[in-house]
């Protein structure tokens, strides 16, 4: 039992994950001064701290809460002198200010400014909600509270809805370095994709024989077909990784991931076929822009766009969209069929456009500012879930 006059800090994080474990060395308890909770991690990378099943998962546009929990012993503690921040972790253990606030103090830091609110759900709730969830805040989140002498912390992984695909410029296969890669999944309204966006991916049915760069400088490629070509055919299904690599000497494809679109792709429907620059053209009279790579495959995922004609995108490719499989169009799976980039003077084609959905995301801001003003008015409560796991 630890004195009254130590006034030690009990954290709770609750973090929707798979499941959970946590240690404790019994000669930090021993030394009366502070607690160290060692939060452990399994072999697939998830944070395990609690039983509660299933993840944090929202998709690009909405709203999530990253909940996290605490109460003290004894409970008489001075609020104001609680501090609460908020990190994001990349995978190279840099850490991105998010969100601090001590006492009624509060402070948003770089893009998540305007976006990131306190839950305050009753006393013991150090829960961020974040807004209008943009592709950059996928990862994993770091909840620190501190009072005074005392601090413990705990992690929230932030999951996506989305797609993962891979992308090569008209210059060609293996042209791009890890910045070049970067920037080339930004233009097509994407990001670089993570290992386990790229593993879930794979397990969801992706084969792609190219080496491409992911988010954290590997090189990976799924094959979910094993043949001589892709690494010789004897050997078993999955995630190929070549390991880290030279960021700006070495050079592969990229796999890019995108989320939910704030508004529409379609094709536009035209009497004779265009070339790119009419195209262009084309998709601006109508009110609209021509579609990215990365919105055609979130139109393709989210909404279920289907139609068995070629057309063009801003990057100057050829692609069409199939849910619904059949002979004439491209085979007997589905996915975004890839025509590669054809002279942009042909008058073969048709083109996909994107028109934003502006009055939806005036709404859903609203809605969200909403749903955070009755999450205010919560009744205060001090007690800790039964699915909890009390760390002491």
């Amino acid at each position: 039992m630890f004195s009254k006059q130590l006034q030690p800090l009990i954290f709770v994080a609750f973090i929707l994950t798979s499941a959970l474990s946590v240690s404790s060395s019994p000669a930090d308890i021993e030394k009366g001064r502070r607690k160290v909770v060692h939060v452990l991690e399994d072999d697939t990378g998830a944070v395990i701290v609690q039983t509660a099943p299933g993840k944090v998962v929202t998709h690009r546009g909405g709203s999530i809460t990253l909940p996290c929990r605490f109460h003290h012993e004894p409970e008489n503690v001075d609020p104001a002198r609680i501090r609460i921040k908020w990190t994001k972790v990349t995978d190279t253990l840099q850490f991105e200010d998010v969100f601090v606030a001590l006492g009624k103090q509060q402070r948003v830091f770089g893009s998540y400014r305007g976006r990131v609110f306190l839950e305050q759900a009753g006393p013991g709730d150090a829960s961020v909600i974040i807004q209008n969830v943009t592709l950059e805040d996928y990862g994993r989140y770091e909840c620190e509270v501190t009072n005074d002498m005392e601090d413990d912390t705990g992690f929230v992984n932030l999951d996506l809805e989305g797609v993962v695909f891979p992308y090569y410029p008209r210059e060609g296969r293996y042209k791009l370095n890890y910045y070049q890669a970067e920037d080339a999944c930004k233009k097509q309204d994407a990001i670089l994709a993570s290992h386990s966006q790229l593993h879930k991916a794979w397990l969801e049915g992706l084969d792609w024989c190219n080496a491409g760069w992911l988010e954290d400088g590997s090189v990976q490629y799924p094959i979910s077909h094993p043949r001589d070509e892709c690494g010789r055919k004897d050997t078993p299904a999955g995630v190929r990784n070549y390991g880290y690599r030279h960021k700006e000497d070495e050079r592969y494809d990229a796999f890019c991931f995108t989320s939910k679109l704030n508004g529409k792709v379609y094709f536009l429907k035209r009497f004779k076929k265009v070339n790119y620059a009419e195209a262009i053209k084309a998709c601006i009279r109508d009110g609209s822009v021509a579609a990215k790579v990365g919105q055609l495959y979130a139109a393709w995922k989210f909404q279920l766009l289907d139609r068995c004609e070629a057309g063009w995108l801003e990057d100057g490719s050829i692609r069409y969209p199939i849910v619904n499989p059949r002979s004439r169009c491209g085979g007997s799976q589905p996915g975004v069929r890839n025509l590669g980039f054809p002279d942009k003077k042909f008058r073969l084609y048709g083109v996909y456009c994107f028109r934003e959905n502006k009055d939806e995301a005036a709404g859903g801001t609203g809605k969200t500012k909403s749903v955070i003003e009755s999450l205010t008015r919560r009744k205060s409560s001090n007690s800790i879930p039964m699915n909890a796991t009390k760390v002491i």
